[in-house]
């Protein structure tokens, strides 16, 4: 691992990251609750790290009594899918759907091979709120071989998050639509970022054309962040990922970044954002941003409303002519 990048010690480094160091090479999670945002976080720090041989197969058990958010779901499918899999290694994304249901207890079982070899049983679910925030809790190892049997006793009863018939089996729920109206009234809750300069005219290899350069892929874009909001606590800082689910029902993963905190950005890839928002825009991939495309879709900015510390709803939506 690279000397270069420094992650929280604590919990973090001592149950996903300190057993790389020993040679295991596949980590199984068993836990209650899991956030997409958490394990995209994860990966990209691997891939930070310069770690490229290591397996993530989580098992989130708590499916079977309170079902799935709709955007967590589909963020969760993108992980385990192909899409990332060349720079994020192997990840799997599966939910219980046969009971009995998983009790309130995380495990974290490290492998070298088909070989358990360190265990953690502790109370935090896999969310980033738990792993990076000062936690304190003394966490203590557990049997590897005896966490590893509940672990595959539980893999029995699961079903991949991709597996085409897992709605007649998961509930999936969809905060946006809940609560898009009650969001929209709630209008301390929420900032407008302008996507703009703040001379009112479109970057030309900032914003929306940051990838307008020699040798870069033309869709990287980010959305500018001014400082009084980056500093406000709004957004999670310290490159924390986030789940974003947007008014036309795509969910992205993003994350705060560049010298003082001034761009959001799509961490697996940061052609990912250019390529929504030229989709909106109905321009081409790679295709060069004008200020008079986003006069003629209707809006210049875009608004972000926080669901709660890892979610986000993002408008982009203009009303009908």
């Amino acid at each position: 691992m690279s000397g270069d990048l420094k992650y929280p010690d604590g919990i973090a480094e001592k149950i996903l990251f300190d057993p790389i160091k020993e040679g295991a090479d596949k980590l199984c999670i068993l836990t209650a609750e899991a956030t997409p945002s958490m394990a995209s976080w994860l990966l990209k720090s691997y891939e930070e790290l310069g770690v490229s041989d290591v397996t993530v197969k989580l098992i989130i058990g708590n499916t079977l009594n309170r079902g799935m958010d709709k955007g967590a779901h589909e963020s969760f499918k993108e992980l385990h899918g192909t899409r990332y899999s060349d720079k994020w290694g192997n990840f799997s994304c599966s939910y219980l759907t046969y009971p009995p249901a998983l009790e309130n207890n995380n495990y974290y079982i490290w492998m070298n091979g088909d070989t358990p070899v360190r265990a953690y049983k502790i109370s935090g679910s896999f969310n980033q709120q738990y792993f990076l925030h000062d936690n304190k809790e003394n966490v203590n190892e557990t049997d590897a071989v005896l966490a590893y049997g509940i672990y595959t006793d539980a893999e029995k009863r699961t079903m991949y998050c991709t597996y085409s018939e897992v709605d007649e089996y998961v509930v999936f729920r969809s905060a946006e639509d809940d609560t898009r109206e009650q969001m929209e009234a709630d209008t301390e809750n929420c900032v407008c970022l302008s996507l703009l300069t703040k001379n009112g005219e479109i970057g030309k290899r900032s914003g929306l054309n940051w990838g307008q350069r020699n040798k870069r892929n033309r869709n990287e874009a980010y959305i500018p962040l001014p400082s009084h909001i980056a500093k406000s606590g709004f957004f999670p800082l310290g490159k924390q990922h986030f789940l974003v689910v947007t008014d036309d029902y795509h969910a992205l993963q993003l994350r705060v970044e560049q010298q003082n905190d001034k761009a959001i950005t799509t961490p697996a890839s940061n052609a990912l954002l250019g390529e929504y928002f030229r989709n909106r825009l109905g321009l081409c991939n790679g295709a060069y941003v004008k200020k008079d495309d986003l006069l003629a879709y209707g809006r210049t900015d875009v608004t972000f409303y926080k669901i709660d510390e890892e979610q986000y709803y993002m408008d982009f939506s203009v009303e009908e002519k």
